[in-house]
């Protein structure tokens, strides 16, 4: 059985394509320090604790969604972000930049956790403790890599988050590139070992988030554990921009040959499109969601991946090939809150 082959080895690799799996883990394979290592970087506040020796400055302060009316404001620099300090696919995550808009917020997290307090374990989405901390600006990327057996960075998918305004949030687009991975390869590989230096992991992948300011330094947002990008997107989305196994690579301990795996990549843009319910109408009202009108916006749709749009709030997931020169089919979909693809139920 797998507990049997990870006590008789634990150096045994392990990937979870569902964070789901963390529990399992958690209960199974307490004998050794991994449940400790997941947990360092599942929960915000802890790695926030683990890595504040390389960012002294960053504010942040953990907090009970029992206290929330309680928040000394004089002591909180605006604006901030809050989420949960174990959470999943950008949900309970607000940006606040006045008391009157905090106490709004209040009311938008409780209906949020209200609703989706169910979907999800509580080693995976937790909807009682939250984390409060500074805004980070600039630019935001996704990085998929895993730690080797000598607990070195080995990157093999690097994604920039596209925004639509600088109040959003969302996780809408996520795109990859030749001139992606050729410009921040390096940089982040450097910053990525530093984090695993204070962690002490080894055999062991993480889905980074991350950005930079306009100084240029990096300063992480989360380190997601013992997987690549939620869902299973990102590493497939690399597989078929660049036609190798992320999760192959890992396991069998592989480093990707950049240059020659970025050859004709040039002028090419591969995205993950996240169809999430930003429409503003409940699910129960939902008669379809139209698919087909959907891919006819892109030039080159890769993979269309429903999902039941009943049991999770996101109706599904689209991957495309895009021309840099038509960056605009990517902007007209992130600006869309998806109502032109909706019949509603009469």
């Amino acid at each position: 059985t797998a507990i049997k082959q990870y006590k008789n080895n634990p150096n045994t690799s392990i990937y979870t394509i569902s964070e789901n799996s963390i529990g399992w883990i958690s209960q199974h394979l307490s004998h050794n320090d991994l449940p400790d290592k997941i947990d360092l970087f599942k929960d915000k506040f802890k790695f926030r604790e683990l890595t504040k020796t390389l960012f002294p400055d960053f504010y942040y302060k953990k907090i009970s969604s029992n206290n929330f009316t309680a928040l000394n404001f004089d002591e909180v620099p605006l604006p901030f972000i809050i989420k949960p300090t174990v959470g999943f696919f950008s949900m309970g995550v607000y940006k606040v930049s006045s008391h009157h808009q905090w106490l709004n917020t209040i009311d938008l997290i409780n209906a949020e956790m209200l609703q989706i307090k169910d979907l999800y374990p509580q080693q995976v989405m937790g909807t009682s403790d939250f984390i409060i901390e500074q805004i980070i600006e600039g630019e935001e990327f996704a990085i998929d890599a895993y730690f080797n057996a000598e607990g070195k960075a080995v990157i093999v998918g690097i994604f920039k988050h596209v925004f639509s305004s600088d109040t959003d949030v969302s996780d809408r687009v996520y795109i990859t590139s030749e001139k992606i991975i050729k410009n921040n390869l390096q940089e982040f590989t450097v910053f990525i070992n530093k984090i695993g230096a204070l962690s002490g992991v080894k055999n062991f992948p993480v889905h980074i988030e991350l950005r930079r300011d306009i100084k240029g330094n990096l300063l992480p947002i989360e380190v997601n554990p013992m997987r690549f990008g939620g869902w299973c997107t990102t590493a497939d989305v690399t597989y078929l921009a660049y036609g190798f196994n992320p999760y192959q690579y890992y396991y069998s301990q592989l480093k990707p040959n950049w240059p020659e795996l970025l050859k004709d990549k040039e002028g090419k843009l591969f995205s993950i499109i996240v169809l999430d319910n930003s429409s503003g109408i409940e699910d129960e009202i939902i008669l379809s969601f139209d698919y087909e009108k959907l891919q006819s916006n892109f030039e080159s749709p890769l993979e269309l991946r429903k999902i039941n749009y009943k049991n999770y709030p996101v109706f599904g997931f689209l991957f495309t090939e895009t021309r840099d020169n038509n960056f605009s089919e990517l902007i007209n979909i992130l600006n869309s809150d998806l109502k032109e693809f909706i019949t509603i139920r009469k």
